[in-house]
């Protein structure tokens, strides 16, 4: 069971820099630096008419750490005359309207109301569970609400934009082929921001794994879900660059999106690069846990619901959670992460993967936003992806954090279908590449009518063989010989010391908190040579 504190902890609140209470422009992140306040104290002073509503919450959402806003909404219809209604919105879920004669009056109600449901819910919390050490020590991470905030490009805010990128993109790519055009009802792309504005860079569509059996070639895609085969595309598109950096042509470094990190042998973004993921379905595992269980961010049922919040499996197109006795490990041929599982590890890790970080810094999405109609509520995937692991940074080796991406929905751009069950297609392009590949996700392998195939045997340019194969070409253009010698895909992996640090501790810590146990790959799916 893991701690309560997991649940507890909103994002940490956005101050005023210019606050005269700060000391000296200390940058204070997360946690406020004063003695925490017991809630139980500010309740007895509330129920003693010596603070009012709105104070209460307030100094609530300090103490326990969640994210509070008091929201001016619409009057509802059966109030007539001239009233103000305001609503509290805790850690992104909206409570029942305050009517006033006056603002204040009506923020007043509203704050009212949410204690209703808040104050049993501590009371109850505060009773029910164990005794927990206290909230740990603030985390420095990259907070990327700064940088979302400075980067409106144009007029345009960048949640419209990089829909506005992924739209064009898909309407360019799928155009010429509009007998596959309902693919893209399950799509992701990665969509680079600089200077000149946003671009897709790499996308993928899908929503199956292979049937097939753990391959020892490295030529089946065994995971074919949108966010998986997008998120291999971007490692073609950084394997090109990386190229392009270390060739000896001076035009092509330019273009280059990496530049050499100041005091590291690896290389880093160039200061005006940025990436941003978009899916148009909310992934699949924790982050779509049942609503109810975050209907109070202090509930004891999400305390003990921990099934929801922990690791899930994706085996022949189901989901499981690893602490479910339901699931039997042995029964099944191929299992792979749910997408929020690997989305966490990511935004830890890296989106380059152990073999590119031989040469780059970890690389991170800024932002990751949902175009997913029927969803209303990305609360689950805020607490999956963000707060599980909030944290582990000082716990991981030099280059690596956890990096809160800026989480929310924005417009469709791909509708997704009735039909979508039964598409077993994935599709996936990057930047540079003259005609997207079609993969068969049951079989792992390009399709015959596919624009582009990569030889006879049908190996799909995402599989590992691929990415091997990419590697060993960069690790000659710059004569790393000692890569050059690996022996195996695996090993080749394995010498990538920070990054399996930074993994082992990831999956340490993941267990640590009772999320559960990280599955252990078959050891044959990469033991393959060149």
């Amino acid at each position: 069971m893991f701690p309560p504190s997991r649940i507890l902890r909103g994002n940490p609140r956005q101050r005023n820099p210019n606050n005269p209470r700060k000391k000296d422009g200390a940058a204070r992140r997360g946690w406020n630096a004063r003695p925490p306040l017991d809630p139980n104290v500010l309740i007895e002073r509330y129920r003693q008419d010596e603070m009012n509503a709105l104070a209460l919450i307030h100094n609530l959402a300090q103490v326990v750490q969640f994210q509070l806003e008091l929201k001016e909404t619409v009057t509802p219809a059966h109030v007539h005359g001239l009233h103000f209604a305001f609503c509290a919105v805790i850690d992104g879920v909206e409570y029942k309207t305050g009517i006033g004669k006056s603002k204040k009056e009506a923020r007043l109600q509203a704050a009212q109301y949410a204690l209703e449901d808040l104050l049993p819910a501590i009371e109850h919390l505060k009773s029910a569970l164990p005794e927990t050490p206290d909230f740990p020590p603030p985390l420095l991470v990259k907070d990327p609400s700064d940088f979302i905030r400075r980067t409106s490009h144009g007029g345009s805010s960048v949640n419209l934009q990089i829909p506005q990128a992924v739209r064009f993109q898909l309407n360019k790519v799928f155009s010429p082929h509009p007998d596959i055009s309902v693919c893209t009802s399950t799509t992701a792309a990665f969509v680079i921001q600089t200077s000149a504005g946003f671009q897709v860079v790499a996308f993928g569509t899908g929503n199956v794994s292979t049937r097939e059996s753990v391959s020892s070639t490295g030529r089946i895609v065994h995971d074919s879900h949108a966010v998986v085969a997008a998120r291999r595309s971007l490692m073609r598109f950084l394997y090109r660059h990386l190229l392009m950096f270390f060739s000896q042509t001076a035009e092509l470094k330019a273009k280059s999106i990496f530049q050499q990190s100041v005091g590291g042998d690896l290389l880093a973004l160039k200061s005006d690069v940025a990436f941003h993921l978009y899916t148009n379905q909310l992934p699949k595992g924790a982050a779509q846990m049942h609503s109810k269980l975050r209907l109070n961010p202090l509930s004891v049922s999400a305390w003990q619901v921990n099934n929801e919040m922990g690791l899930h499996l994706s085996v022949e197109g189901k989901i499981f959670s690893v602490l479910s006795a339901t699931f039997d490990h042995s029964a099944s041929k191929l299992v792979s992460m749910s997408v929020t599982d690997k989305l966490t590890q990511w935004q830890v890790l890296g989106y380059q993967g152990a073999l590119i970080s031989h040469f780059v810094e970890p690389i991170y999405v800024q932002s990751i936003v949902v175009g997913d109609s029927g969803c209303s509520d990305i609360r689950g995937m805020e607490i999956s992806v963000n707060q599980r692991v909030e944290g582990i940074t000082s716990q991981l080796p030099m280059h690596y954090c956890m990096v809160r991406p800026h989480i929310s929905l924005v417009p469709q751009v791909a509708t997704s279908t009735s039909e979508v069950a039964l598409v077993t297609q994935s599709v996936n392009w990057s930047e540079g590449d003259g005609s997207i590949e079609i993969v068969d996700g049951l079989e792992g392998k390009t399709m015959e009518g596919s624009p582009f195939k990569s030889g006879s045997a049908l190996a799909s340019r995402l599989c590992k063989a691929a990415m091997l194969h990419r590697f060993r070409l960069l690790a000659k253009e710059t004569q790393r010989h000692d890569l050059l010698a690996a022996s195996s895909y695996r090993e080749a992996k394995r010498m990538a010391k920070p990054y399996q640090e930074a993994k082992s501790m990831l999956r340490a810590y993941l267990l640590q908190q009772g999320f559960g146990a990280w599955p252990v790959k078959v050891s044959v799916s990469d033991n393959f040579g060149v």
